[in-house]
């Protein structure tokens, strides 16, 4: 594990990275909560996908297990794919 030796460079950039993706976590869900169109909740949808992308980016390299990159990219397959579709419904008047 990475974090054994607290200060090492790689230990100290996965917590602050871990900090800031929480961090936009909590923004991303504050949009969808209280965002003023449908299209600001699916662009914030859309950024959680992200954000839980590069969550299980981190795991695997926190855990260093690469068999987490298979699922991070089925996640990116899916989130690009439902955003895609999210677009289209709207743009054709879908509430």
């Amino acid at each position: 594990m990475y974090f054994d030796k607290p200060d090492s460079f790689l230990a100290i950039a996965l917590l602050i990275s871990a900090v800031f993706l929480v961090a936009s976590l909590g923004l991303a869900l504050f949009r969808i909560a209280r965002g003023p169109s449908a299209f600001d909740r699916v662009v914030a949808l859309d950024l959680i996908g992200g954000v839980c992308l590069c969550m299980i980016v981190f795991f695997a390299i926190y855990f260093d297990q690469q068999v987490l990159l298979d699922s991070a990219f089925v996640i990116a397959l899916v989130s690009f794919i439902a955003t895609v579709a999210f677009a289209r419904y709207l743009g054709k008047g879908g509430d």
